[in-house]
């Protein structure tokens, strides 16, 4: 998924991992040069639907104007949920 708004410099990064290490999600989250913020997950859809709404909120500083998200089908390709560089 992208997430659009002011993403980025307001913690959103290590919130997202807070919420889908909290959650037993896998996946990643990294900043992205336009400005927005890039997130793959992965997770029982229960809990990635819960990971989303707590998205559109983010931390107290960002402030989330949209999130596009296509769902895909799970690679199991990640172990845990980090914060890419």
């Amino acid at each position: 998924m992208l997430v659009v708004g002011r993403v980025q410099g307001v913690a959103y990064r290590a919130f997202a991992q807070e919420m889908a290490s909290r959650a037993g999600l896998r996946g990643g989250v990294r900043n992205l040069d336009d400005g927005r913020v890039e997130v793959e997950v992965e997770g029982e859809r229960s809990a990635v639907e819960a990971f989303l709404d707590a998205l559109r909120t983010g931390p107290a500083l960002a402030r989330v104007d949209r999130l596009d998200v296509q769902w895909q089908g799970a690679t199991g390709a990640h172990p845990d949920f980090r914060i890419w560089y």
